[in-house]
């Protein structure tokens, strides 16, 4: 696996490679990697020539500067990690590099109203860093394929978006959630749970898959505001949505149509410590 540190190094080396006629599989990362980072770099690597991950962890998708500092460095880890996942080129920009000219972005993205709701209500600024990075990160790899993961689904109709929007060529991949066995989705922040917090947070998935089983039993509002109540009975401090929304749009379901693609979106908070997670209901 090859280090690069520095932008003009890897787009000159990527440059090279292309011209070779190699496609490129790109995974984009904030570090504290697991199974779910690696399932993406497997996956690329089956579908690509070669295959770039980058760890960045972005200052300027943190709403919270808290959320920012506690967030989990284990960068000789996440090194073994995807030399064993057989990755071929790692880039690991400072924050300079990334933001030589500060933080502000040179124009805000028009991502419409998806922007401002779940996600985006509770992390205010949150979508606009995000844009901002990967757009650049996109600008310096220039992959064939973007690898992205299902937990995170907001943020990759967000990043698509942003695609459509700067006409950006790329393809863009959603791979399924990887799980612990109890059903925790795979995140960083996992790091930060206790073992008797791990299993509490089970409870999560175990909420997803009963609404996914029984949501033509009872009214979308009933069924959310039970699944709230659940939550904190089972060790949460507090929900910020659970909302079953249109796959496509995010818009809250009133009522159930089955030929509507339907998505189950959980936020909750335990210990000082944000959980996401979701379930498609086809």
């Amino acid at each position: 696996m090859i280090i690069f540190k520095e932008n003009s190094a890897l787009s000159k080396y990527l440059a090279k490679q292309k011209k070779m006629g190699l496609t490129t599989g790109f995974v984009p990362t904030m570090g504290a990697l697991h199974k779910g980072h690696t399932s993406l770099i497997l996956l690329s690597k089956k579908l690509k020539d070669l295959t770039v991950c980058s760890i960045f962890v972005n200052p300027t998708q943190f709403n919270n500067p808290n959320d920012f500092k506690k967030y989990p460095i284990t960068l000789a880890s996440d090194i073994k990690e995807l030399e064993q996942a057989g990755c071929d080129v790692l880039f690991i920009p400072s924050v300079t590099e990334m933001y030589a000219s500060g933080f502000e972005a040179s124009s805000k993205y028009e991502l419409g109203e998806i922007e401002f709701i779940l996600e985006g209500a509770h992390r205010p600024g949150h979508f606009q860093g995000v844009c901002q990075i990967v757009e650049q990160l996109l600008g310096i790899v220039e992959p064939d394929t973007l690898f992205l993961g299902q937990k995170d689904y907001q943020q990759t109709l967000v990043i698509k978006r942003m695609i459509a929007l700067k006409g950006i060529e790329v393809k863009v991949k959603i791979a399924p959630t990887e799980r612990l066995s109890s059903g925790v989705a795979m995140s960083s922040r996992n790091l930060r749970l206790s073992k008797e917090q791990l299993d509490m947070a089970a409870s999560i998935y175990k909420l997803l898959t009963f609404i996914k089983e029984q949501i033509t039993e009872k009214p979308m509002k009933q069924m959310e505001d039970d699944a709230t109540q659940y939550l904190l009975n089972h060790g949460f401090d507090s929900v910020d949505y659970i909302s079953v929304v249109s796959a496509e749009t995010l818009q809250p379901i009133e009522t159930f149509n089955i030929d509507q693609k339907k998505i189950v979106l959980i936020a909750a908070t335990m210990g000082g410590i944000r959980l996401i997670d979701n379930i498609m209901i086809e």
